[in-house]
């Protein structure tokens, strides 16, 4: 497995933290919180900052580049439009579209990050479209331009589908992960295979256990990217992907309110009446109740979104990332509980969130045939649901 691989080397997660590495001052009602960056305050879930800042010593900040690259769910080999949710940005900024490089993209933003945040290290995230969707000798090309674009950079973090990975692709970005952080972000969004297809995602659940089963060959780190509120989807549901995540042991996973964007097609379900949003407090107790099933080894690399205002039809209350943040904070402290605790939750005969326990099942193995793309294959093995 990848986690082995890695673990020798500089940036290995399975680096494991010291007994005295949860805060010594706080209360036995708390202590199972992992700490802030400052050490100061108990944490109820590892978080992105701490986990960097134990790697390195200090604060690194991520660097958003738009390498111009398209989806294979648009260009029309997998499919035309999108996901429902995705609009032509395709959850970027845009600045590609602008003429602007690589490198002046990080340029700036390094040069702001350095007055904003006093930070000197950096993560670039490669976050528009599927970045792994392009030939590998350009893949190469943009890897390389970033990771020599200015001085701090410490890694790359790559977000693609699990639909646009092979074995040439990942074994270049396993070279870098030797020397470098390399996150590999894959957008799982839903274990269920019903929502993947009502949500015009274009593959299943089955291609993504092969694309995290490939990229463990490799010293990459893995990310799952999940939507909470996905159209047809129920808490159990919800819960059920959290169950998934845990089983396969990622090393990180972000979380992702699904809210309505102008001009996509879930906007016009939205205004048929065909969806409702989540409201505030749902989300956030979904969002509590998603981490607690997770291993205390999970990085947590976000709670929520962070939508263009102006691209957003609603719900409006997902504009106040800061306050949503602090009410899942304040909520896993009236809980009691926090990642991981799942299991140690006391619960009422007849609560809900006793109907689910996290149990081990055989994972998905790569394809037979040695073909190194995780969707090919007729008789690719389904994801097998616990209910």
């Amino acid at each position: 497995m990848a986690q082995d691989q890695c673990s020798s080397g500089k940036y290995g997660i399975l680096q494991k933290m010291t007994k005295n590495s949860y805060n010594k001052s706080l209360p036995a009602a708390q202590s199972k919180f992992p700490p802030r960056a400052d050490g100061r305050d108990a944490a109820p879930y590892l978080d992105f900052n701490t986990w960097l800042r134990q790697r390195f010593g200090e604060r690194v900040q991520k660097i958003t580049v738009d390498a111009g690259l398209t989806c294979p769910n648009r260009d029309g080999n997998r499919g035309t439009g999108g996901c429902i949710y995705c609009n032509e940005r395709g959850s970027g900024t845009g600045q590609a579209a602008r003429g602007l490089s690589l490198t002046e993209q990080i340029q700036r933003a390094r040069t702001h990050i350095i007055r904003r945040y006093k930070a000197h290290k950096y993560l670039v995230y490669f976050q528009s479209y599927s970045n792994t969707y392009a030939p590998v000798q350009r893949l190469r090309e943009l890897y390389d331009e970033a990771l020599s674009a200015a001085s701090g950079i410490v890694g790359l973090s790559i977000g693609t589908r699990p639909d646009c990975v092979d074995e040439e692709k990942l074994a270049l970005l396993g070279r870098y992960g030797r020397e470098r952080m390399v996150w590999l972000e894959y957008g799982m969004q839903s274990i269920h295979d019903r929502t993947l297809a009502r949500i015009n995602r274009g593959h299943d659940a089955a291609c993504f256990r092969r694309a995290v089963d490939l990229a463990r060959r490799h010293p990459l780190l893995i990310c799952a990217h999940v939507i909470l509120g996905l159209p047809g989807e129920s808490r159990e549901d919800m819960m059920e992907s959290a169950r998934a995540v845990a089983e396969m042991e990622l090393d990180g996973v972000k979380l992702h309110l699904l809210y309505v964007i102008k001009g996509t097609e879930l906007e016009r379900m939205h205004r048929r009446g065909d969806y409702r949003c989540l409201t505030r407090d749902g989300y956030v107790d979904l969002v509590c109740e998603f981490i607690e099933r997770l291993p205390r080894k999970t990085v947590i690399q976000r709670v929520t979104g962070e939508p263009h205002s102006a691209e957003l039809a609603a719900p409006q209350w997902s504009l106040d990332k800061r306050g949503v943040i602090k009410q899942i904070s304040e909520t896993f402290v009236k809980r009691g509980v926090g990642q991981g605790g799942f299991d140690s939750l006391s619960l009422p005969p007849g609560d809900p969130r006793s109907a689910r326990r996290i149990r081990p099942h055989r994972q998905d193995r790569p394809s037979p045939d040695g073909s190194g793309s995780p969707c090919t294959g007729r008789n690719a093995r389904r994801i097998r649901e616990t209910r």
